[in-house]
């Protein structure tokens, strides 16, 4: 329990720590929907981590290939900034006793200044501030 609320207050301090605490939730709804869909791994660090690794030595991921950006961009997943943390810490912990769902059931989200390619083919169920979610058609 203790990895799975610290890979998931990473997730959320990486990926929305600049966000309002709806959107910080919605981010960690994404990471748990997924872990509840047979397409993607079912525990939260190994969703965090998915995505193609190097040839030459499978705990290297390939360079902004990754499912969560943070985690394949080449820079330290080492949170600096403690308050931040600890809220996204205490987030996490409500998240996996079970808080609302504010992503609308989504897979997927992406910050508002991309649009990926993938995002057409998708519906939007919301969008909070600087992230648009999305579940499929």
């Amino acid at each position: 329990m203790l990895e799975t609320i610290t890979c998931l207050a990473i997730a959320i301090y990486f990926e929305a720590r600049g966000e309002p605490d709806v959107g910080q939730v919605a981010v960690g709804n994404v990471i748990l929907n997924r872990t509840r869909d047979p397409r993607f791994p079912n525990d939260v660090c190994s969703v965090i981590t998915q995505g193609p690794t190097h040839k030459w030595n499978q705990q290297y991921p390939i360079k902004h290939k990754c499912q969560f950006s943070f985690y394949c961009d080449g820079k330290s997943d080492e949170p600096k900034n403690n308050k931040s943390f600890r809220k996204a810490v205490y987030i996490a912990r409500e998240l996996v006793i079970g808080k609302q769902d504010y992503s609308g059931g989504a897979l997927f989200y992406h910050a508002v200044y991309v649009y990926p390619e993938w995002a057409s083919k998708m519906k939007q169920t919301v969008r909070i501030n600087k992230h648009i979610f999305y579940t499929e058609r």
